[in-house]
């Protein structure tokens, strides 16, 4: 029988809160864009024309963009906040972790 893990566990490699629904609209996403991808693949494969499979990759990068913006909000919204909350320690390095991972995705 497998057992439900429980979202509000505080991990550092794993996520504290997890909305159902924006996680389903997520997987939803990400199943999209791989279907894209495989879409671009297929264009370089049959040789199309460049700034086709240019647009089509443009398109990815927004996508993709997309499901960060989420993953972001979801990551400051539990994440975050429960480990700011912690203790001085703990939200030092949570301040660290922001500041990388806004550097890292910076326009």
């Amino acid at each position: 029988m497998k057992r439900a893990k429980k979202a509000v566990a505080l991990h550092p490699k794993h996520a504290v809160g997890v909305d159902g629904d924006i996680k389903a609209s997520n997987l939803a996403r990400v199943s999209r864009i791989e279907g894209q991808v495989r879409g671009i693949a297929q264009m370089i494969r049959d040789e199309r024309y460049c700034a086709d499979i240019l647009v089509q990759l443009s398109a990815v990068h927004q996508a993709l963009r997309g499901v960060g913006r989420e993953l972001m909000r979801n990551h400051l919204k539990h994440c975050a906040t429960s480990a700011i909350r912690a203790d001085a320690q703990t939200a030092e390095a949570m301040y660290d972790e922001l500041i990388d991972l806004f550097y890292k995705n910076a326009k």
